[in-house]
């Protein structure tokens, strides 16, 4: 059984990932109408081994669901919960991650893996618009608060996970506004 390989599904650069991760040094940097708003966050994310599925017969995808939650220390409770999965395609060596979360947003980001070392990399990004990878939200976000891009990048060494995420919203009269997450978390 390689490092890559869970009950007989080889998850590639995902297997990585597979466990319960908590980190108390996120920081939330988000748009507010006079100015910018940090945040100084803790959170859990849960990945999950989720198998593989067969598209159209031609391709295999492997799984990994997600789910995350994401609490303000200033008053310990929950801004941001986001589930989704990440996808490894191995006949492309794409990677894929799909999110959804409460504010009528969902999107569809996709990139790449990449080794330096004992870390691994995961990239992926996604544009409004985009025919590949792209993001939909409801109506009113459209109008008052739109996403129009969305880039994330992890990496993980050992029982180590970091990453950084930058949204671009359309929203109190900014545009491009870089609505920008980032933290380290440890396997539990």
């Amino acid at each position: 059984m390689s490092e890559t390989t869970i009950e007989g599904i080889d998850y590639g650069p995902l297997a990585c990932l597979v466990g319960i991760w908590k980190g108390d040094s996120g920081m939330d940097v988000a748009p507010e109408p006079d100015a910018d708003e940090h945040n100084p966050y803790y959170e859990t994310i849960t990945f999950e081994a989720a198998g593989d599925v067969t598209n159209a017969e031609e391709q295999t995808l492997s799984v990994v669901r997600y789910h995350q939650v994401v609490s303000r220390k200033s008053n310990d409770k929950v801004f941001h919960d986001q589930i989704g999965y990440w996808l490894w395609d191995p006949a492309t060596d794409t990677v894929v991650q799909t999110l959804t979360i409460p504010r009528a947003v969902t999107l569809l980001a996709g990139g790449s893996a990449s080794r330096d070392g004992d870390e691994r990399v995961l990239e992926v990004a996604a544009s409004a618009g985009d025919s590949d990878w792209t993001i939909a939200q409801a109506p009113f976000l459209q109008s008052k608060a739109s996403t129009t891009g969305y880039k994330h990048r992890m990496s993980v060494a050992g029982d180590s996970l970091r990453y950084s995420q930058t949204t671009v919203l359309e929203i109190y009269g900014k545009h491009a506004y870089q609505h920008t997450d980032e933290n380290s978390l440890s396997r539990q």
